[in-house]
């Protein structure tokens, strides 16, 4: 029996681009990300690195102002459907389920969120988990396995009673080698919102 679920936030409850920060950046004359770079963007998704010190790195090395790279990091994040926020918060009313949030994201990109949405709609969201875990506060990130066993100590949740939601397979691919049991949700084709439809054995 589910008893606790475990939801990622990009392409699951906020629409993603995933390719429009990379077209944003070719017009800007970056053309490829070297494995320098893609590792310290995983450093600064860790908060590992400040974000003055990304910004700074990379307007350095492509000679791109910071105010041009940010609107181009920035670009992936798209909208939040409302009616995937009211079905959280039904949700959320539910005693038969404990809900988490566990997200790779970084300070930029939260930062856009809060002034997006306005800080009314973030705490609202925000507050339908029992607890919000974004990877640069914990200076961890999936899918490595420490930040699911981090999560699952932490709140004394048992594996098998545990379902994770991920639209990324290397995630939940991650996920499940601990026992939890997931969900590859598959952004186009699939909704959060199908949940119990979607998820037979949580009926």
């Amino acid at each position: 029996m589910i008893k606790n679920i475990i939801f990622d936030f990009g392409d699951i409850f906020i629409n993603l681009d995933k390719e429009a920060t990379a077209k944003e950046l070719f017009d800007q004359g970056v053309t490829v990300f070297s494995e320098e770079e893609m590792d310290l963007c995983q450093r600064y998704e860790m908060g590992l690195l400040s974000t003055t010190g990304f910004l700074n790195f990379f307007e350095k090395k492509f000679q791109v102002p910071s105010y041009k790279f940010i609107k181009a990091w920035n670009a992936i994040l798209l909208d939040f459907p409302i009616h995937r926020l009211h079905f959280l918060q039904e949700l959320s009313k539910n005693p038969n389920y404990r809900l988490f949030l566990l997200s790779n994201t970084n300070d930029l990109h939260i930062s856009w969120i809060q002034e997006n949405w306005g800080m009314a709609l973030y705490n609202t969201f925000k507050h339908c988990f029992e607890h919000f875990y974004l990877s640069h506060e914990m200076n961890m990130r999936k899918p490595n396995s420490d930040i699911y066993e981090y999560v699952l100590k932490a709140h004394d949740l048992i594996p098998q009673e545990t379902l994770f939601i991920d639209d990324t397979k290397e995630n939940t691919q991650s996920a499940s080698h601990l026992g939890i049991q997931v969900w590859n949700l598959i952004p186009g084709k699939e909704e959060v919102t199908q949940l119990f439809s979607q998820i037979h054995f949580l009926n």
